[in-house]
This record gives C-alpha cells, sequence and structure tokens, in this order.
C-alpha cells in the first residue's frame, strides 16, 4: 500500500451550526412562502471530488437544463470539494448546507460505501438528506498498452504482472476492483492519497498508474479518446445488475464484455461463490444507483416538489436525451419513487456483506473497522 506523490492533505473546514440553524429557519419561511419560486436564486451545487470525473461531468451537462427546468430560472453554481474519496465535500455538505432549497448534493457509490461500513472519517448521515434525483451508471476497465493486451482475451497476460491502480479509499467504491482483481488472480499494488477517479486518469495518462477503471460519463470524455490513440486498452466494464442480481452487458458499450463474462474468458467458468456473492451486492449496491442527488431533509417540501418535478421534466427533454447519450451514457434519470426505491438500494448492504468487507479490509489492508 503506497500514496500517491504530490497529493496534499485535506483542509479543514469549521462548522458553523448555531448561525446556520437560524440561517436556515428564516430562509425555509421565506423560501415556502413562494411555492418553490426560485426567481433571483442561485444553486449551490456541491460535487464531493475534482473536476472531472464523472460526477462533476453530469452536474456539468444537468446544471443548464435544471435552470430552465425550475420555476424563476435560477442560476446553478457547481462547487468542488474533493479529498478523502468525496468523504470531505459530503462532511461540508452536512456540516454547512441550509435547509432553504439552494443547496445540492451530489453521491457516489465512494460516498455510501465508507458510511454503510462505519469508515470514522465520515460525519455525514444519508438520514439527513432528501433524495431528488438518482441515475445509475457503469464503470469501464481498461489497462495500458505497454502488456500487449489487446482485449479481454488476453487476460491471463496480466497474470504475474506487477499492476499499479490508483485507489481512493479502502472503504471507497474501490472495493468492486479489489475483489474484481482478487477473483481474477492480478497482482495489484494500491496507490492511495488520490481525490477523485479525475486525478487517478491523469496518473494514468503520466504512467504513474497501468489499471484503472473510470465512470461511463468520465470514460466517454477522457478515456475513449486515449482508446482511439492506442494508449489505452478497454477490458470490460463492470454490467448492469437486473432485478434478480443478474449481470448483463452494458449497451452503451456493446463490444466489450462484463465482469462475469471476463471472469468466464480468462477461467473457462463462471463466477460463484461468497467472494462474488459480495462483488455482485456492491456493485448493486454502488452503481445501481451510483449518481444520487440530495437536498438537506428540512428543507421546504415546496423546494422539494419543484425539485423533483424539475427533474422529471429534464429526463423528458428530447435535447437533453441527445446530449446525455453521447455525455452520460443511456441510463435512466429518475426522480420521485423511483428514486427513493433507488436510495434504499443504494444505502443497504446485509450484515453478512459488510461483517466480510471488513474482514477484506484487513486482509488486504491492515485497516480495523469493528472499533
Amino acid at each position: 500500500m503506497t500514496f500517491a506523490p504530490g497529493v496534499g492533505r485535506s483542509r479543514i473546514r469549521g462548522t458553523v451550526a448555531a448561525v446556520a440553524a437560524g440561517l436556515a429557519l428564516m430562509a425555509s419561511c421565506a423560501l415556502g412562502d413562494v411555492a418553490g419560486d426560485f426567481s433571483g436564486k442561485t444553486i449551490l451545487w456541491t460535487v464531493p471530488f475534482p473536476p472531472g470525473g464523472g460526477s462533476g461531468l453530469i452536474a456539468q451537462t444537468i446544471a443548464p437544463f435544471l435552470t430552465q427546468a425550475l420555476p424563476g430560472h435560477p442560476q446553478v453554481k457547481i462547487e468542488y470539494d474533493g479529498g478523502s474519496g468525496s468523504i470531505r465535500g459530503a462532511n461540508d455538505f452536512a456540516d454547512t448546507a441550509r435547509p432553504d432549497g439552494l443547496h445540492l448534493l451530489i453521491t457516489t457509490g465512494s460516498t455510501q460505501l465508507p458510511w454503510l461500513l462505519g469508515d470514522r472519517r465520515v460525519h455525514y448521515d444519508y438520514k439527513d438528506w432528501r433524495i431528488v434525483m438518482a441515475m445509475p451508471t457503469d464503470g469501464v476497465i481498461y489497462v495500458a498498452p505497454k502488456f500487449g493486451v489487446r482485449s479481454v482475451a488476453g487476460l491471463a497476460r496480466l497474470q504475474g504482472q506487477q499492476l499499479t491502480y490508483g485507489n481512493l479509499g479502502a472503504t471507497a467504491l474501490d472495493l468492486v476492483p479489489v475483489i474484481a482483481f482478487r477473483m481474477l488472480g492480478l497482482q495489484v499494488d494500491h496507490v492511495f492519497g488520490y481525490r477523485g477517479r479525475a486525478d487517478v486518469q491523469t496518473g494514468f495518462a503520466r504512467g504513474d498508474v497501468d489499471i484503472d477503471y473510470q465512470t461511463t460519463p468520465a470514460y466517454m470524455a477522457h478515456v475513449a479518446p486515449l482508446v482511439a490513440q492506442g494508449k489505452a486498452v478497454p477490458l470490460f466494464t463492470w454490467g448492469l445488475s437486473d432485478a434478480s442480481g443478474a449481470l448483463h452487458r452494458d449497451p452503451n458499450f456493446p463490444d466489450l464484455p462484463d465482469f462475469a463474462e471476463a471472469y468466464q474468458e480468462l477461467t473457462g467458468a463462471p463466477p460463484s461463490g461468497p467472494l462474488y456473492d459480495v462483488w455482485q451486492a456492491l456493485v448493486e449496491t454502488g452503481f445501481g444507483a451510483q449518481k444520487m442527488v440530495f437536498v438537506p431533509r428540512d428543507t421546504p417540501e415546496p423546494m422539494v416538489a419543484a425539485y423533483q418535478e424539475a427533474f422529471a421534466r429534464i429526463a423528458q427533454d428530447p435535447v437533453f436525451r441527445a446530449r446525455a447519450q453521447t455525455a452520460l451514457g443511456q441510463y435512466p434519470l429518475v426522480t420521485g419513487a423511483q428514486a427513493e426505491a433507488l436510495f434504499e438500494r443504494g444505502t443497504t448492504l446485509s450484515p453478512a456483506v459488510q461483517a466480510t468487507l471488513r474482514d477484506l479490509l484487513h486482509d488486504a489492508f491492515g485497516i480495523s473497522l469493528h472499533d
């Protein structure tokens, strides 16, 4: 386990709980009176990662449509607050965001899992937030061409090689590749200290990292050009889970196998066993509800309803859908009851899975979350 060079320590922001409580009360009353009208307002949308990652690309793509869809057409300002694999930004949002209808947070599996696993750095609680939008996504695993692998058919050539992977944190969504690499028999050095997957992708381009995954939006924006230039080789996607938990090939990448297909290509048998069961649970939790957007729980109901209606209109907007197809992938943007269902899926892990993951963290990285 090593640390990325040149990565600074997270800055610490103070909380303003007492003042925020008073301001929140006044803002709630004032905004509640206008029945969800955002005229003259600016919405602050927190992305708990550096620019360039999938979450930021989703916020950037949706923001102008949100301005048009909300009553009063407010400005939407995106604030990047990266660090500790999204924990810092989520902590800051929990500490400072007021329930005035003007604060949004986008989270990912790397925000969900540390909370689910009881990471001591986490000060936020998903129960303190209310979901207004959700979107699943996928991830594409790719490797440097120096290994001579040209497709998933060459996976066996990676066994015995020393690979380097940029890991956002032991309790982050990188648990999905940690388990996948183990199942595939790959020897991987995990380099910690990156603030987000965009930083890891930059490290890949520099040669510091030679195996990586990016979520679909970031892959389309930053990795696909490298593939076209012969500087990266896509191997497989994690795949999309159906209601029964079975994996399917992602229609956004019809020529790439899902992880189960890749495993069978390498071993001659489909994946099975306790470790694969945990991996599937992580994919369902971390990618089935990979991108979720929240407001503080006490946000006035007219504001929440306005957001839900706005996101519902955006999802049906043909201009947005055309833009999303090339920038985000063809994944459903949902709100209301559908978003609530994804929220439940994305914030639930069985006690047995959590126990297995804690054991894995201790075995792989010497990290204990029991105390």
